[in-house]
């Protein structure tokens, strides 16, 4: 995993996560700081979690989706584009491996299980969309369903021309301005 930003300390994570959620109340409109805080405080392995979305540039805040339950929070990377220090990545370590030249350091699924994160699937992109505009410039792999991943292939999407697009690639592929957005359940 390579870091966009140097390490925090917990104190200055729980800064910077309190400053992005009540500057950003649309996205958790109804909720209180002081209940996020005592949830990731009493969730260790999740704070953790949320320092790797940091530092890698994902900028991680409490986004209320329709398929969230009641009790959970869940962070989605926030940052405008694609995180910086999870870009030029293919999708799964099939295709990593298939790769015989050009390599890249790793693969999306391979980074985010390492970090304890998921990839957004379609539907909670999408979601993600209606509280900000992200990825104008970049593209965020997806969750791809089995059948396309059978065949060699892999989704992503982005925001282009006040649309959200859905595009298909070989899982192998890579690119500077292609990384992917986490979601994290505490």
């Amino acid at each position: 995993m390579s870091n966009s930003k140097k390490e925090l300390s917990r104190e200055e994570l729980l800064d910077i996560l309190k400053l992005r959620f009540e500057k950003n109340t649309k996205r958790h409109e109804g909720l209180d700081w002081n209940t996020v805080q005592a949830k990731l405080e009493a969730n260790p392995k999740k704070l953790e979690s949320l320092h790797k979305m940091e530092v890698t540039g994902g900028e991680p805040d409490v986004v209320l989706l329709s398929d969230g339950k009641p009790d959970e929070l869940i962070f989605i990377d926030c940052s405008a584009e694609s995180p910086a220090g999870r870009r030029s990545c293919c999708f799964d370590l099939e295709a990593w491996e298939s790769r015989k030249e050009h390599k890249p350091k790793t693969s999306a699924q391979a980074m985010a299980a390492e970090m304890g994160i998921e990839i957004l699937s379609e539907a909670q992109y999408r979601e993600l969309q209606q509280v900000g505009k992200f990825d104008t410039k970049t593209s965020s792999w997806i969750e791809t369903p089995a059948a396309i991943r059978k065949l060699g292939g892999a989704l992503f999407c982005d925001r282009r021309y006040e649309h959200i697009f859905v595009y298909h690639n070989g899982a192998e592929s890579y690119y500077a301005a292609r990384g992917f957005r986490g979601l994290l359940k505490v």
